[in-house]
C-alpha cells in the first residue's frame, strides 16, 4: 500500500530516496471492512489519513438520530478530522468505510516531523489544505443558496465517479435532503 501512497507523492513532489524511506518508517496500513469504523465520535483524532483503496466518509449524528455526512474521501483522498487532530479533543464526528479499505495513517506527532524534514512534503499539504478550504466554502455557498436538484447536479458535476459508488441514504445526507427527495430528483434528471 505504501507504493500508492509513493506514486501519489510522485506525482506531485520532489523528494529523495531517504525522503520515502523516512515517510514510510512511520506510516502504518490500517484494513477496513464496509462499515467499520476508522474514528467514532468521542474519540479524540491522532492520525491524518490518506486512502489507498476504497471509499471512507465523515459524518455527524444530530439529537434525534439523522445522519449528516460533511465528506467524503476516496482513493488518492486525505481524510481526518482535522479540528479534533489540531485542538486534542474529542471528535463530533464519525469515520467509517463505506467500501473495503485501505488507508494509510500518520500520526499528529510524525506528520508535523515529515512537515519539517521535508519541506516539498509541506508545501503540498499548504496547498491541499488551501484547495480543501475553498471546497468548503464552495459546498457552504451551494448548501445555501441552490435548490435540492441543484445540489445534486451539482454533486455529478465535481464528483462524477461517486454518485454510483455512494448509497442513497448516504448521498442524501450529504445532500442534505431526504432519500424520497433524492429518488425523486434521481428520476426527473434521467427523464431529461
Amino acid at each position: 500500500m505504501f507504493n500508492h501512497f509513493r506514486k501519489y507523492l510522485e506525482d506531485k513532489i520532489i523528494i529523495s530516496e531517504g525522503d520515502y524511506q523516512l515517510i514510510e518508517s512511520v506510516c502504518i496500513i490500517k484494513k477496513l471492512r464496509k462499515h467499520q469504523f476508522l474514528l467514532s465520535e468521542g474519540d479524540v483524532c491522532t492520525f491524518n489519513g490518506f486512502v489507498c483503496d476504497g471509499f471512507l466518509r465523515k459524518y455527524s449524528v444530530d439529537d434525534r438520530g439523522t445522519e449528516h455526512t460533511v465528506y467524503f474521501a476516496t482513493e488518492n483522498w486525505w481524510i481526518a478530522d482535522r479540528f479534533s487532530l489540531m485542538e486534542g479533543t474529542p471528535s463530533k464526528y464519525y469515520i467509517d468505510a463505506i467500501e473495503n479499505s485501505a488507508v494509510l495513517l500518520i500520526s499528529k506527532l510524525n506528520y508535523e516531523m515529515i512537515c519539517e524534514k521535508i519541506p516539498a512534503f509541506k508545501d503540498m499539504v499548504n496547498q491541499i489544505l488551501q484547495r480543501s478550504l475553498n471546497a468548503t466554502h464552495e459546498r457552504i455557498n451551494t448548501t445555501l443558496q441552490s435548490t435540492a436538484e441543484e445540489k445534486y447536479n451539482q454533486f455529478l458535476k465535481s464528483f462524477p465517479n461517486l454518485a454510483n459508488r455512494t448509497p442513497r441514504h448516504i448521498l442524501a445526507s450529504y445532500l442534505g435532503i431526504t432519500p424520497e427527495t433524492l429518488s425523486r430528483i434521481r428520476k426527473q434528471v434521467s427523464s431529461k
